[in-house]
């Protein structure tokens, strides 16, 4: 294939990249804009949704769609309890101490993967994509003949990719409606901006934060659960998501849902496009360099607000 096919596959791939990591960072973005709370353990709920996808498909059996769908429902609904029994258990009895905080999720993190380790064990293992058709795609080329369309060998990318990167989309619309249209975000919204304010007009912070805490990690988990057919449960998965996710969150501006979404789809699509040009470990430098430059000009990161 020519260099335009190739860049074709390359921009399909870091699109669902993207609408992983969106996923992803969204969840960190949110936990951080509301409660101030950095979580470090933020990959192992990743990782757990990725474990747990594993299990429920394996249980259910049949068609690989019953198992995948009963994950898809059941999978991020359990990790968002188990997040909220960590808010609940651990951060709300130090009060959600910055510092505090970094070495309580590190615990977590600690905690969650060595238990997996034990009960799972050491081996990746994959998820069955419930439907994976491949479809070429055409090329449109200007040549001596006129415009025409070509079917070049090779290009081609499968209907659950597809499916992975609708349905990030639809879930960002969902959380949107939710957040800007709703009483729930209208809640999350008015305890983000003054928590005692918020706490003196009758709204329950400490369960707010348990939602909110379990809504990240849930989104979390969501992500996994669509990546799983691509990319295999392990028990150590969830360094990459935890990595990438605060680079997006850094860049597109601590709490900013707006710049996460930006940032996002710009990290994962340079890791895609640089991935299958060059080397990942080439991405994974050329992310980071863009998190010391936005740190360097831009601290508040791309949407974000200057302190006042």
């Amino acid at each position: 294939m020519d260099f335009g096919p190739h860049l074709m596959l390359a921009s399909i791939e870091g699109a669902v990249i993207s609408a992983i990591l969106v996923l992803t960072a969204m969840g960190l973005s949110i936990v951080f804009g509301v409660m101030r709370v950095v979580n470090v353990a933020h990959g192992e709920f990743f990782m757990l949704g990725a474990v747990f996808a594993w299990a429920v498909s394996t249980l259910i059996g049949g068609h690989a769609g019953f198992g995948f769908v009963a994950a898809l429902l059941i999978v991020p609904v359990l990790v968002g309890c188990i997040a909220a029994g960590v808010d609940q258990l651990i951060l709300k009895r130090i009060d959600y101490d910055v510092d505090r905080t970094i070495v309580a999720t590190i615990g977590v993190l600690y905690i969650v993967q060595q238990s997996t380790l034990m009960l799972y064990g050491p081996e990746a293992r994959p998820v069955a994509p419930p439907f994976n058709t491949r479809l070429a795609l055409p090329w449109f080329e200007f040549g001596a003949d006129g415009f025409q369309m070509i079917w070049p060998w090779g290009l081609s990318v499968t209907t659950y990719k597809l499916f992975v990167i609708i349905a990030a989309i639809s879930v960002l619309g969902m959380l949107w409606f939710v957040l800007t249209r709703t009483k729930i975000g209208l809640i999350m919204r008015a305890t983000q901006q003054d928590r005692e304010m918020a706490q003196a007009f009758g709204v329950p912070v400490n369960r707010v934060y348990s939602w909110v805490f379990g809504l990240g990690a849930g989104l979390a988990a969501l992500g996994a659960v669509l990546v799983v057919p691509i990319q295999q449960a392990h028990y150590l998965m969830g360094g990459d998501p935890l990595l990438l996710a605060f680079i997006v969150v850094i860049i597109g501006g601590l709490g900013s849902l707006p710049g996460t979404v930006i940032a996002a789809v710009l990290i994962g699509m340079s890791d895609g496009i640089i991935s299958v040009f060059f080397s990942p470990t080439l991405a994974k430098i050329i992310a980071t360099f863009l998190v010391a430059m936005v740190l360097v000009f831009r601290p508040q990161g791309l949407m974000g607000r200057v302190a006042a």
